[in-house]
């Protein structure tokens, strides 16, 4: 009978003690320091609706690592091409740091800034961009509005006039700065009791009307309109998305631009209407 009520104690025990150690991993405060990232393959890598992989595939990927402060800092890097070639490996490494912080009960702003850097490429190419976002929900659907401002940089300046005088290769205002103004809105919902998230996007550039000192630009024509509309669908770990690209760039007006502005492919412009087909693992 001893024995009997003996061990009974050391189950009842055993059985509490796991109870607690359970009900204090439930409760334990969460880590100062939380890691996310994810790796795409994309059929075209659009900025701002231009490719900047000559209208071919891409791949993506990138960290951040977020601090309980709402602090944060990662990298974003994609492979380059055409119009996005600077040498080297040809590829685009993006160093980004920011604080969020809420503003409200469904909102936070979100202030930070984004460094392009293209390692091994041309000299003069890299520019850092500051922005700020405020996000929040209404409803079954997420916001976000952003303005991005690069300050004055060679990066960012009129060296060429035209895309001859960048194939030449002879500078038309060597040394030249210029700054960048990004203005954007994008919208998510998704469809009850679906694995599809509705999404789309509308930003407005404001830049030189010229080439930079790599023959590029981040608003070719000075001023110009980017919109996506698509839809994500989520399978497993995986996300797969497909989204129609485009901006309001006409020929005509991307014209002096050419050769610069156009695929090596088939001649087409790089900032016509395309569908973009995406798959994402998040981790």
């Amino acid at each position: 009978m001893n024995f009997r009520l003996a061990t009974m104690a050391l189950l009842t025990a055993a059985s509490t003690l796991a109870a607690t150690a359970a009900h204090a991993e439930e409760t334990a405060p969460p880590p100062a320091l939380t890691v996310s990232g994810s790796v795409a393959l994309v059929s075209d890598y659009r900025f701002r609706g231009v490719s900047q992989s000559d209208k071919g595939a891409a791949v993506q990927g990138g960290i951040t690592v977020t601090h309980e402060s709402g602090a944060y800092a990662g990298f974003w890097s994609s492979n380059l091409s055409g119009w996005g070639t600077f040498g080297g490996p040809n590829l685009e490494l993006d160093l980004i740091a920011g604080y969020k912080f809420p503003v409200a009960n469904a909102a936070a702003l979100d202030v930070g800034v984004t460094v392009y850097t293209y390692p091994g490429g041309a000299s003069k190419t890299a520019f850092a961009e500051p922005y700020v976002k405020l996000s929040g929900t209404v409803g079954p659907a997420s916001l976000t509005a952003g303005v991005a401002y690069a300050p004055k940089q060679q990066a960012l300046g009129k060296w060429y006039n035209s895309g001859a005088s960048a194939v030449a290769g002879v500078y038309d205002n060597p040394g030249d700065k210029k700054d960048n103004v990004y203005v954007w809105g994008d919208a998510a919902a998704g469809i009850p009791t679906t694995p599809i998230t509705l999404k789309g996007h509308l930003g407005y550039s404001k830049g030189n009307s010229g080439l930079g000192p790599n023959g590029t630009s981040v608003a070719p024509t000075g001023e110009y309109l980017d919109w996506l509309l698509g839809t994500d669908i989520a399978v497993g770990k995986l996300t797969l998305g497909v989204a129609y690209v485009d901006t309001d760039i006409t020929k005509k007006e991307a014209a002096y631009l050419i050769p610069n502005f156009s695929s090596t492919k088939d001649g087409s412009s790089i900032a016509g209407s395309k569908v973009v087909v995406s798959i994402t693992a998040a981790f």
